[in-house]
């Protein structure tokens, strides 16, 4: 993988798959394990879909910097707003940290990690808000805990199963275990900073400071 590629700059290492009714971008060497995975819940009764798979990096800049501009809601641990007024800037950096990850280090920019639900367990005229109680007590329960007992047999592992004191449990983010491992493996606080320098984001200074805690405690700190 090249850094543009690992931060998100390009799609070249990806190739379009149909995935329920749309396309998306995947790393050409998770698809099969990602099909077989559709099919295997379909099989039991569950529809998957995917809510969020490849986000290139100006997508994540974009999201980035609307929350730390107070554009978009900063949430906390419990999803629930916090107030903007009342956070420094490196206050605002951890506080996104938690929920949104660092433009050109998104998991997502590698093609084998995807948002999904269960199309056939949501409520008519409800819309998906990925927060935790939907998978954990809500009207994804069922699916989240057909994932839990199958996703490994098809390479596929929740990277944020358990609060390790960085990103926040996400039971609805899976991960191709291998091609995952290797993309972060090539991913460095290096390319993440020349990456910064080349495309600013918000709070650039703060970050490149604090580039080495936040990758140790945001970036390789996964559930495995």
């Amino acid at each position: 993988m090249t850094p543009e590629q690992l931060t998100g700059q390009t799609e070249s290492h990806l190739t379009e798959m149909l995935i329920g009714e749309k396309y998306f971008l995947t790393h050409p060497q998770v698809q099969s394990d990602l099909q077989s995975l559709v099919k295997a819940a379909h099989d039991d009764g569950f529809k998957l879909e995917i809510a969020s798979g490849f986000r290139s990096y100006a997508r994540q800049a974009s999201i980035w910097n609307s929350k730390f501009s107070g554009q978009r809601k900063i949430l906390d641990s419990h999803s629930q707003p916090i107030d903007f007024n009342s956070l420094s800037e490196q206050e605002r950096m951890w506080a996104i940290l938690r929920w949104s990850a660092l433009p050109g280090a998104s998991r997502h920019h590698w093609g084998c990690d995807f948002d999904v639900f269960s199309r056939t367990c949501l409520p008519e005229a409800t819309q998906l808000q990925l927060e935790p109680w939907e998978y954990l007590t809500g009207h994804q329960k069922s699916f989240y805990n057909w994932m839990l007992a199958n996703i490994e047999k098809y390479h596929f592992f929740f990277p944020y199963s358990k609060d390790l004191g960085g990103v926040a449990i996400e039971p609805w983010h899976i991960s191709h275990r291998s091609i995952s491992k290797d993309c972060l493996s090539q991913l460095s606080p290096l390319i993440l900073g020349n990456q910064l320098l080349s495309e600013p984001i918000l709070g650039q200074a703060i970050i490149i400071d604090q580039l080495d805690n936040i990758y140790s405690q945001f970036i390789g700190n996964i559930s495995d």
